[in-house]
């Protein structure tokens, strides 16, 4: 598609699908092969081997930089493949910052993989000052590594404050992308490097493939993830590409519904006396909410809540709701709740989790697309 739009509605429907050359099929085709015909040795007319490059593949990754506004995007196999490769960029005994509200499985991957090369993982709080978040950078750090909002407490971090560090210390800076979707945020045009998302989320959007991407700007540094994609292998069916494909022609529609009824839910669960807290970028009691408001087009579905009581007060709760299903995973048309402590986030350390507020009363409802009101009620029939 010739881009003469920034309108993502269009952009998602159009960038990186054009009719099939040879039957001008709508839909970009399942090549579903694993090696191509060569006419001469070592001079394969477009791709040679389908872990090195497939062309549903190349449509699927044009699409997705495209859609975060990127010059390059590279398609894993999962949204925790596409950060192992962006791990494969660090030197033994370097130094990484990590956002300390991150997700386990993002957590459980730097302390329990990467850390035994003698690289050091430091989790801070990084809605603090510019000047406090500078104080952690140490001689040998070499990547920043972020999720705005965050996964479960939803913080909010000032993407284009950390770019301007990061790059007056030539450092790279990762933001994880997945919650605000590239709908609603633009990490790379914020100063970001490496943008990543979990494609399983709301790219992805029906709760039925695994998938993860990085995209980027600069070329040298998309030559050294594509290398480690091929090398290492990690890389998405030709099926998986397809389905992807499908579900990024719905994302800027399906994004909107998911926001508009977040606020409302969210805004409803504020009203419910059982419930402490209602944590949403969206609600103005939300502490980063102005920044919020500056950095992000829209909020998405994602809700976090307490409710007043224990974990068996929590769990019988979950257990009585109707159209939300307890599940890992989100930004699926369906609504889910999960519950941080026992299920994303088990394997965070336990005093981490608690000094970080993930306790037994926290639970994180991704708000699908149903009728609000629907979901609104069904929560007050699980309370009472």
């Amino acid at each position: 598609m010739d881009n003469h739009t920034n309108n993502k509605s269009t952009i998602c429907v159009h960038a990186g699908v054009t009719p099939d050359a040879t039957h001008q099929a709508i839909m970009t085709p399942i090549f579903q092969t694993s090696t191509f015909v060569q006419d001469f040795p070592g001079e394969p007319k477009t791709h040679d081997y389908g872990r090195a490059g497939n062309p549903t593949r190349d449509a699927l990754e044009t699409s997705l930089a495209a859609i975060e506004n990127a010059n390059y995007a590279l398609s894993f196999a999962s949204g925790l493949a596409a950060i192992q490769a962006v791990g494969q960029l660090l030197d033994p005994g370097s130094h990484v910052i990590v956002c300390d509200d991150v997700y386990g499985g993002t957590g459980r991957l730097f302390r329990e993989f990467y850390a035994k090369y003698d690289i050091e993982f430091e989790f801070v709080d990084m809605t603090v000052s510019s000047s406090q978040i500078e104080h952690y950078f140490k001689q040998n750090t070499q990547l920043v590594w972020v999720e705005s909002p965050t996964n479960p407490l939803l913080k909010i971090i000032d993407i284009e404050a950390i770019a301007k560090i990061a790059k007056h210390k030539k450092v790279l800076f990762a933001v994880d992308n997945t919650f605000a979707s590239p709908i609603f945020q633009q990490p790379l045009d914020l100063g970001a490097d490496i943008v990543m998302h979990s494609l399983t989320k709301y790219i992805g959007g029906h709760s039925d493939i695994i998938g993860g991407c990085v995209m980027l700007n600069d070329q040298q540094l998309h030559q050294k993830i594509k290398f480690v994609q091929f090398a290492a292998g990690a890389v998405n069916a030709p099926l998986d590409c397809f389905l992807l494909l499908r579900s990024i022609k719905t994302l800027a529609i399906r994004m909107e519904v998911h926001q508009r009824n977040a606020l409302a839910f969210a805004s409803a669960l504020e009203k419910i006396s059982e419930f402490s807290q209602v944590l949403y970028p969206g609600l103005p009691s939300h502490p980063q909410h102005a920044l919020a408001l500056k950095q992000m087009q829209g909020f998405s579905g994602i809700v976090s809540a307490r409710i007043g009581g224990d974990f068996d007060a929590t769990a019988k709760f979950m257990q009585k709701l109707k159209v939300f299903h307890l599940a890992e995973s989100l930004g699926g048309v369906e609504s889910l709740i999960n519950h941080p402590e026992t299920m994303t986030h088990a394997s965070v350390p336990k005093a981490l989790r608690e000094t970080l507020g993930i306790s037994s009363n926290l639970v994180r409802f991704s708000v699908g697309i149903e009728n609000v009101e629907d979901l609104i009620a069904d929560v007050k029939q699980a309370l009472s």
